[in-house]
């Protein structure tokens, strides 16, 4: 009787604790098309005025399109150099036994615990002196590395899972370690690589800090910078628009969540089946 009543009053407690953030996304939308918003209830029917930043350009901000290529390079250049700097160092962590390696996988553990904002003095000087300020390609090697951690941890786990005895058959059919890592080992750590790979492009996607402190112009806007740029006299914002490109912000990401699912919840498994 007791396990019967638990289960409802947890799902009242969950659904009580993210009623304010449901609450603020049902803002979000009806503010992006409507004229006003008196609370909760739209004002003046419904528009689509304040998605004209779609069409034109706003303001001496770039246009929408090359902030979204911006973003898409952005988020895909730190997702695919995670997954592979991760998989690569993670299997030689996994399968290789050398001088050092239980130091590093606590190194590793460390270097994790390093908050961003701790580091980012010394980046801006180091991306000064390579001559990668105010780069996209900066940004991207400084986001991928500070990601780098806990995607070897993640992929490590997963390659933990495949079978020795796997991995010695290849090799006594004359297969070397770099063919049994292309051939055998990555497919069959796929989920792994696509939940990282997921989760790496929807932390580009949402980090506004790094972008914020090392791109200048607005010629390497990110859609982060864009939309804190109508916020920048909060008196006079266009709240509206604010929702529009909020929205706009959100729904790439949202679909890329909701499509990978299934392959996100293989993450906290840490491993292979079969």
């Amino acid at each position: 009787m007791l396990r019967t009543r638990f289960w409802p009053l947890l799902a009242l407690g969950l659904l009580a604790l993210s009623l304010p953030l449901l609450v603020g996304y049902l803002w979000l939308l009806v503010s992006a098309f409507s004229p006003q918003v008196h609370g909760l209830k739209p004002v003046g029917g419904l528009t689509l005025e304040h998605w004209r930043f779609l069409l034109e350009p706003i303001g001496q901000r770039p246009p929408i399109g090359r902030v979204l290529l911006n973003t898409l390079v952005y988020a895909s250049g730190v997702a695919l150099l995670v997954v592979l700097a991760s998989s690569m160092a993670a299997y030689a962590l996994s399968r290789l036994a050398f001088r050092g390696r239980g130091f590093y996988l606590g190194l590793v553990l460390v270097l994790h615990a390093f908050p961003a904002v701790s580091l980012l003095i010394a980046i801006f000087y180091v991306l000064r002196l390579l001559g990668l300020f105010d780069t996209l390609t900066g940004v991207i090697l400084v986001q991928a590395s500070l990601q780098l951690p806990l995607g070897v941890w993640v992929m490590k786990g997963f390659f933990d899972a495949i079978p020795w005895d796997l991995e010695r058959a290849a090799l006594v059919d004359g297969a070397s370690r770099w063919t049994f890592f292309l051939r055998i080992a990555l497919p069959l750590v796929r989920p792994g690589l696509f939940a990282l790979g997921t989760f790496a492009l929807i932390a580009a996607w949402g980090e506004f800090i790094l972008p914020y402190t090392l791109i200048v112009s607005n010629r390497a806007w990110t859609l982060a910078l864009y939309l804190q740029s109508l916020l920048g006299a909060v008196d006079l914002a266009d709240y509206g628009l604010v929702a529009a490109v909020g929205l706009f912000y959100l729904l790439p990401v949202l679909g890329l969540f909701l499509l990978g699912q299934r392959f996100l919840l293989a993450i906290y498994g840490g491993g292979i089946k079969g």
